[in-house]
């Protein structure tokens, strides 16, 4: 099979581009479903995010279209900021052939967009409920579509785009050949590929192992008080040339995360789907351009996001669901380049995390957090007390007392501690030894007073230096 770009006697066009963009090898995708699409046979590929499976359904679909004005070629994307960022390459990749590229997803003016496509238009990218619009106002029909592909089918199920997208299919009766990429493949769309897809080729692994070159992970134990203490100390070890993307589960913590960053003088912004479409453009072109260092997103905005400068990707909340993990780091590492993802986890994610390792065959190990660069001495965020993520579920904590049991029975300590805190003995818990050292439970709402009063206080001539136990 060959293997380079050269190898295929692309489009005099397409090919002056691929060496004009640098391209000298073909990606595992590519390779694999390049050759077969431009036969004009439906293609089922499964692929990752930074795969470069863009133009592995790109370069046949601009071989395939004519520059005639009239649109031949829709390609569905989950998200507004995915249809952007394909469009582009599709831009890039077509070169001087001069096919009219347009975009169409909600948001934005729709009767702009409608005048946009009444110029001409020969390849449509667009977002599922916004092609819809386009069809029912009669500007756009889909009955002269030849060439149809879903981009990130798996994602469009998860965010409850499949009725949608059936909508699409039946109502494309002349399409010649259907291009589907996946990173995953559940039920749902199989069923819907063997329905609207006649022989297609699957281009697919066999397995879920997931292949994620150079990319270092590691993850830290910490609980939601000093999650952004670490955050400080990893955006204060980043090389000053690279970028970090950092993901939140919620719209309101991306605005607070950079709110916080900003009170401790770490300049960063955030891409949600509340924040203007306009506004989420202008953002997303100045990371691009690296005016901007770090940029704190949820899973949804960040979904299009290509940028090769990210070294460093950051889940501040673990995903809801592991395949959303998979894309998260996939925005480092990008196209065998090196890069480093880092997970923060809470007493209650520890099994998230061993669920998404287990699924995807991964090896996270958890790390501590980094030391400060050398030649700084304080903290970008100072680190708090946490006495809930150090509590198990009765709200106890476990503290160790230097003092063995040969040097004090049980009962002593326990009484000892009551009497110098004035607590109620319901305050305190189990009680263990050894021949060096006691460990006591401790309320949680009594910890860091009771550690206090210990420290300060001497037990028979000597002090027993409290240290918290990590649950």
């Amino acid at each position: 099979m060959s293997t380079g770009f050269a190898d295929w006697n692309l489009e005099k066009p397409i090919a002056d581009a691929i060496v004009k963009l640098g391209w000298k090898k073909p990606t595992e995708i590519q390779i694999e479903a390049i050759p077969i699409a431009r036969r004009g046979t439906d293609v089922v590929g499964q692929a990752k995010t930074g795969s470069g499976k863009t133009a592995a359904f790109g370069i046949p679909i601009i071989e395939k279209c004519e520059s005639n004005g009239i649109p031949q070629a829709i390609i569905l994307c989950p998200t507004r900021e995915l249809a952007v960022q394909v469009s582009e390459e599709i831009s890039l990749l077509q070169g001087e052939k001069g096919l009219a590229i347009q975009t169409v997803y909600g948001g934005t003016d729709l009767e702009k967009q409608a005048a946009r496509l009444a110029k001409g238009a020969d390849i449509i990218v667009g977002t599922p409920g916004r092609v819809i619009d386009m069809t029912k106002r009669g500007h756009l029909n889909l009955k002269q579509i030849a060439f149809f592909c879903l981009d990130e089918a798996d994602r469009m199920l998860d965010m409850g785009f499949f009725p949608d997208i059936l909508w699409v299919f039946e109502n494309m009766p002349n399409r010649k050949q259907t291009l589907l990429f996946s990173a995953t493949f559940p039920q749902e769309i199989i069923d819907a590929a063997d329905e609207f897809m006649s022989e297609a080729v699957h281009v697919m692994s066999d397995d879920l192992e997931v292949d994620i070159p150079e990319i270092e992970l590691n993850a830290i134990r910490i609980g939601r008080a000093n999650k952004l203490w670490v955050l400080g100390r990893i955006i204060a070890n980043m090389d000053e040339n690279g970028q970090m993307l950092v993901f939140s589960n919620t719209k309101r913590m991306v605005d607070v995360l950079v709110e916080r960053l900003s009170k401790f003088r770490m300049k960063s912004v955030g891409l949600h789907g509340d924040i203007p479409q306009n506004k989420r453009e202008r953002i997303l072109n100045n990371f691009k351009e690296g005016k901007e260092r770090i940029l704190i997103a949820t899973d949804v905005a960040a979904r299009g996001i290509d940028v090769d400068g990210i070294t460093v990707v950051v889940n501040y909340d673990l995903p809801d669901d592991t395949e959303s993990f998979v894309h998260r780091i996939g925005r480092t590492g990008r196209m065998g380049r090196s890069g480093e993802a880092w997970s923060f986890v809470s007493k209650e994610d520890r099994g998230a995390l061993e669920k998404i390792a287990s699924t995807w065959n991964l090896t996270i190990p958890y790390v501590e957090v980094p030391a400060l660069p050398k030649g700084m001495d304080r903290d970008p965020v100072r680190k708090r007390d946490d006495w809930d993520e150090v509590s198990d579920s009765f709200g106890m904590v476990r503290v160790n007392l230097s003092i063995g049991k040969a040097e004090s029975t049980k009962r002593a300590l326990s009484d000892w501690i009551i009497s110098q805190a004035k607590i109620q003995e319901i305050v305190l818990g189990e009680i263990t030894q050894d021949e060096k050292s006691s460990q006591v439970e401790i309320h949680v709402q009594k910890v860091a007073y009771v550690m206090d009063v210990i420290k300060a206080r001497d037990y028979n001539g000597r002090k027993l230096k409290p240290v918290i136990v990590d649950a």
